[in-house]
């Protein structure tokens, strides 16, 4: 089977867990690795057809809670209790669905920027932000006289206004004029 498509576990009237794609009994436990590694897991009755997903996802949460496994705060919990009740369930369901997407969304980008070698390059403004430094770098130890050969950074607008690039290099040889009368 493809692995795009969801796992189908039928459950069997002795309640036995049977997963088709290998033909053997699992637990709640295999289940719950199956989903970890982002497995999708349907569970159906074996007799009448339903669906029994939610069911067996709720058992799995509510068993790694009781053993300590503690994922969801007493104030969630007490406000999922709450939801049950009134119009506030057309809400919670979507809002905890666009909650957890943001933040599946939020990790694997944050997983990708860690993959490259600098995750800094991935930010907006990289190459903006390491030609200001440089040159600040590169100002600073100037009086030591690291001045001569120093030029600004030429900004994109500035590509084409030889003017501009010139008054700058001049102004850096008069600094490095300056430099040499002071010692």
């Amino acid at each position: 089977m493809a692995e795009n498509s969801p796992l189908l576990i039928k459950r069997y009237a002795s309640r036995r867990l049977y997963n088709t794609e290998t033909s053997d009994y699992v637990t709640l436990e295999d289940i719950a690795g199956f989903i970890r590694a982002g497995r999708e897991v349907q569970i159906v009755d074996l007799k009448s057809g339903d669906d029994l997903t939610r069911q067996y996802l709720l058992q799995i949460i509510a068993e790694h809670e009781s053993k300590g496994e503690n994922v969801l705060p007493i104030d969630v919990l007490t406000d999922l209790v709450r939801s049950y009740q009134g119009a506030a369930t057309s809400v919670v369901p979507q809002f905890l669905a666009m909650s957890f997407e943001m933040l599946r969304d939020g990790q694997s980008k944050m997983m990708e920027n860690m993959e490259k070698m600098n995750p800094m390059v991935a930010m907006p403004g990289y190459d903006a932000m390491r030609a200001q430094q440089e040159a600040v770098i590169k100002a600073m130890t100037g009086g030591m006289g690291g001045v001569a050969n120093w030029k600004a950074p030429i900004r994109d607008d500035e590509k084409g206004g030889d003017d501009l690039h010139e008054i700058k290099s001049q102004l850096a040889e008069l600094q490095a004029k300056l430099d040499k009368m002071q010692k």
